[in-house]
């Protein structure tokens, strides 16, 4: 039984029949007021007067701003082969915090992660332990199959973004020419560079409202479409590349050569038809790319252009009428004294016509031509067909070359000048200057893009002159010239053999040697010019005439047949 104490009347508590003050329950009510009016004033001040600070603020942390990035445009030969084109390639990447690594299943996904990404194990848990714990790239622009198997996978913390990889079908043989562009599809060389402003167009742009992982929740209504890129169409015939390519490559190995270029050129409308050099790279895998395989030599590398020198030389004579093609030229004994230096021909050729000059390749003869030219003369013509001049082309890396202004020539410096010795060029710029001979004595400029107007040419020797030089060009290609190995089956041919020591410090090596041969045909109306360099060959052989003239031949072949040209000699089962 429980016993209660004495009850005590609620209503007679000593406590309640205490008097409270009146203040102390004033205080109470007007502090809660205070606080309400405070709380009131505040959410006045978030919501009304400085709310955009605070709504910056949620913005930053859920509203994105995601860049619509603008297809990149193709590159494209002249008949719209494709040199570059853009193909998808995700790429791959992670938030490791939210990687549960104690998991075996996780575990075992990651092993085959690893394996799929081509990554040693170490190297991928290295980047999920060691990076920002947020956010870190596993791998860049991998296969869309290799995105497949990752996604299949289905591990946690694991996600892909859609990228985009360049791709280059023809490789090495238009490397150079094409260029590449880097991991942000940004052009880095060649075409590429020349015209990325073109072809990258400009990325649009799409507010939207993301979570914590990056996932899309709405999308707002500010959207700005991107512009894709133009595609760019290059003056050059995938099959004439290919073709000089080759041919090239096969010359450079067969002789031992360091290196070598071709530049194969429309003659009647300016537009370069083919550029390539060896050794090249595959733009498509670039692990091991070195600065020797990168260098476009054919218009980067300058060098003593030797005898391509000497129809230009005898072209200028013969436009100011000093010579005519059968004036006679006394190359006895074979040698010359100039002001105490000695020029030697390869044999004394004896008396020859201006003509014979040319065919023989005689040193002394192209110096006594130009003992009848003053330097200026000289310096003009050769000024006039692009010597010492900056290309006029959009391509990157075109080097002037050198050609000393001609009040500072000594005597002896003007007759090397006239066989090709104390200026330098690029094989691109011999090329051009022969335009001077295969479009009636007008240097035409040399396009890279497709072009359907007619060239507007300078004038520079006479139509009559232009012609003169091409004869005497197709007897330096015939029996007894220099370089009958130039011919071609079909087609009539004429052009300029070159040899020259390479320059090594102050001089030159007795052993280096560069070979080049620079011609056109048809001889009487040139369809093509094409000017081939052989670098440094050591296979026993090093004359232009032996060493390039063969890679003329049969790259001016085959370029004339993909262009349909008419044969204008008869086909002979025994000639070449």
């Amino acid at each position: 039984m429980i016993r209660r104490g004495p009850s005590v009347p609620y209503t007679t508590s000593p406590l309640l029949a205490s008097k409270t003050p009146v203040w102390r329950s004033k205080f109470i009510v007007a502090s809660m007021a205070l606080g309400f009016l405070v709380l009131a004033g505040r959410a006045l001040d978030i919501q009304v007067l400085d709310h955009r600070f605070f709504q910056h603020q949620g913005e930053i942390r859920f509203e994105r701003t995601v860049a619509l990035p603008a297809d990149r445009g193709r590159i494209l030969d002249r008949n719209g082969r494709i040199l570059a084109a853009d193909v998808l390639a995700p790429s791959i990447w992670a938030i490791p915090e939210d990687i549960d690594r104690n998991d075996p299943k996780t575990q075992a996904g990651l092993q085959r992660l690893a394996v799929l990404l081509d990554l040693p194990q170490q190297v991928l848990d290295k980047k999920l332990e060691d990076e920002d714990k947020s956010f870190v790239w596993l791998q860049r622009q991998v296969d869309a199959s290799v995105a497949r198997q990752v996604a299949a996978l289905d591990i946690k913390g694991i996600y892909q973004r859609r990228d985009y990889r360049r791709i280059y079908p023809e490789g090495e043989a238009t490397a150079h020419v094409a260029g590449f562009t880097n991991v942000e599809d940004v052009g880095q060389e060649g075409v590429e560079l020349a015209f990325d402003k073109e072809l990258a167009g400009k990325a649009g742009s799409r507010h939207v409202i993301k979570d914590r992982l990056g996932a899309v929740v709405e999308d707002t209504v500010e959207q700005v479409p991107p512009v894709d890129g133009q595609d760019i169409q290059l003056s050059l015939d995938d099959r004439v590349q290919t073709v000089a390519y080759e041919q090239l490559r096969d010359a450079v190995i067969a002789n031992k050569a360091h290196a070598g270029s071709v530049v194969v050129v429309d003659a009647r409308s300016g537009e370069l038809l083919a550029m390539a050099n060896y050794p090249s790279f595959d733009p498509n895998d670039r692990h091991k790319l070195s600065g020797d395989q990168l260098r476009n030599r054919a218009m980067t590398d300058v060098f003593e252009p030797g005898s391509t020198m000497k129809p230009i030389t005898v072209a200028t004579a013969l436009q100011l009428g000093r010579v005519t093609p059968q004036t006679i030229i006394d190359t006895n004994p074979g040698w010359i004294n100039v002001t105490g230096a000695t020029i030697h021909d390869d044999e004394n050729f004896g008396v020859l016509t201006v003509a014979g000059v040319i065919q023989k390749s005689s040193n002394v003869g192209a110096t006594k031509i130009s003992q009848r030219l003053s330097a200026e003369e000289m310096w003009n013509s050769f000024t006039a067909v692009g010597f010492g001049q900056k290309p006029q082309t959009v391509f990157p890396g075109a080097v002037t070359g050198r050609l000393r202004p001609w009040k500072s020539w000594r005597p002896i410096e003007q007759a090397t000048m006239s066989y090709g010795y104390g200026l330098s060029a690029s094989l691109f710029q011999i090329a051009h200057a022969y335009t001077a001979f295969a479009h009636d004595g007008q240097v035409i400029p040399v396009s890279l893009l497709k072009t359907n107007a007619p060239p507007v040419g300078v004038p520079v020797f006479s139509p009559q002159v232009a012609s003169e030089v091409r004869q005497m060009m197709h007897l330096a290609a015939a029996p007894g010239g220099t370089a009958p190995l130039a011919r071609t089956e079909g087609y009539s041919v004429g052009g300029k053999t070159g040899t020259a020591h390479k320059q090594e410090g102050h001089g030159y090596a007795g052993h280096k040697y560069r070979a080049w041969y620079t011609g056109m045909s048809p001889i009487d109306k040139p369809r093509v010019i094409v000017a081939v360099m052989i670098d440094e060959p050591s296979a026993g052989q090093y004359f232009g005439g032996l060493v390039a003239a063969p890679v003329f031949s049969h790259v001016v072949q085959q370029t004339l047949r993909i262009l349909n040209v008419l044969p204008d000699l008869a086909v002979t089962s025994g000639a070449h």
